[in-house]
């Protein structure tokens, strides 16, 4: 063994032996119990507090094990896994469970191993009945959190497959990161057969030593400007997992559009990143958001966000002419309307339109000879493939007249538009 192992097998032997106090968990448990629950959720004091107390623990040297772990690689997940996870399997980091646990219906659910990071935890499960499989079986499961100590982690997506004898399932369930104090987790799971669903649960050993250190994490704190508000990117955290970056916007319109968090990039060494989903969560100061993307390479040379499309808005005050219902479409904001049909039924006038699937009408009314009258709702709505590959949105918009329609007016219009505007991260 040559002196650089030597180092190495130490400073493993060392950060292994780092761990919280023994009375550590008990007298946080003890603390959290007697404090009365409206207290927790409101007190400014007690939030400071418990930050403090967290930031010094860290700081006293418990964090999560900077040593790549090696353990056993996880057979038969191949498929399911994208080429990080993957090569990390392949690494064998993660940790080995092999905990079993029987449904109701007699089948083996194994939590056969489980990858954990500051960004999330993946767990490795297999289901197992000689007897087949059915959608039955995978709907009455369906899981819920992890807890443990300092832990709420909601599961948040899954994907899975099946065996050509539909006798068994491997799958993977990823879930909100778990405190890096936990020393035991516990899986919590919906189940029913031909009755009410109730909440199971498996718990099993966690090793936080064996989690993954963080690659990359700093501040952005960039806005960007678009048609009804801002976005701020606050903060990028790296893993071996994943890439999240969080932020905040308030943006009028930003539901008004379909998937509006995918036109924005996150490039690396010039090459755009995978990217692997989002999520939004709205409250009273604005709405919370986070990208998901790819791990990144170990060789940084720059890093930027591009926010190449988002929600946008267009002022119209445009006026369609009814008098004859035309093949060819009506342009506002240089997109095709085509309106397709005009009638009366018992519920009022309906008027059938298609336009791009992005774009959304706003303050549509219909001009009769009595006056203006408002849409009320918009009904049957339908998407079809056009020749070249478009996607049309068509829907029948209804208003509450007898009257012969006239015009339809449309002061404006939400879509998807095009914006480049680039932010640089700086690579430390």
């Amino acid at each position: 063994m040559n002196d650089v192992e030597k180092l190495l097998n130490e400073e493993k032997r060392r950060l292994n032996s780092i761990t919280a106090p023994e009375e550590l968990e008990s007298r946080l448990k003890d603390v959290l119990q007697s404090a009365p629950p409206k207290r927790l959720k409101r007190s400014p004091v007690l939030l400071k507090l418990a930050a403090i107390v967290l930031v010094f623990i860290v700081a006293a040297g418990y964090q999560y094990n900077a040593l790549a772990y090696y353990g056993k690689k996880l057979l038969g997940f191949d498929e399911i896994m994208n080429s990080t996870l993957q090569e990390l399997n392949d690494n064998g980091s993660g940790q080995t469970v092999d905990k079993k646990a029987a449904l109701k219906d007699g089948t083996q659910l194994t939590i056969d191993g489980i990858i954990a990071d500051s960004n999330q935890m993946i767990m490795y499960y297999t289901l197992r009945n000689p007897k087949g499989l059915d959608e039955k079986t995978i709907d009455f499961f369906q899981p819920l959190r992890i807890t443990g100590f300092l832990t709420n982690a909601k599961f948040e997506s899954g994907q899975y497959m099946s065996n050509n004898e539909n006798t068994e399932i491997k799958g993977t369930m990823y879930f909100e990161p778990v405190s890096p104090f936990s020393k035991k987790l516990t899986f919590h799971y919906w189940e029913a057969e031909d009755g009410p669903m109730e909440v199971e649960s498996i718990t099993f050993p966690y090793d936080p030593n064996k989690a993954m250190q963080t690659e990359l994490k700093q501040k952005i704190n960039k806005t960007v400007k678009v048609d009804k508000g801002t976005i701020t990117f606050k903060s990028i955290t790296a893993t071996p997992t994943l890439t999240v970056i969080d932020g905040k916007l308030n943006v009028g319109n930003f539901d008004r559009v379909p998937f509006p968090f995918d036109g924005i990039e996150l490039i690396v060494n010039g090459v755009p990143v995978d990217s692997i989903g989002s999520g939004s969560e709205s409250g009273p100061n604005g709405t919370k958001f986070d990208l998901r993307f790819d791990a990144l390479p170990k060789k940084l040379d720059s890093l930027k966000l591009v926010v190449n499309q988002f929600a946008g808005y267009k002022k119209l005050g445009k006026k369609i002419k009814l008098d004859t219902v035309k093949n060819k479409p009506f342009i506002i904001g240089g997109r095709d309307l085509f309106v397709k049909k005009i009638s009366s039924t018992p519920q009022g006038l309906e008027i059938t339109i298609a336009t791009d699937d992005d774009v959304m009408l706003d303050e549509v009314s219909v001009e009769t000879i009595s006056g203006e009258v408002p849409l009320s709702t918009t009904v049957k709505q339908t998407e079809e493939e056009q020749k070249d590959g478009r996607i049309i949105k068509k829907r029948t918009l209804l208003f509450e007249t007898k009257a012969e329609p006239e015009s339809l007016l449309i002061e404006g219009m939400h879509y998807i538009k095009h914006y480049s505007k680039k932010i640089d991260i700086p690579v430390k």
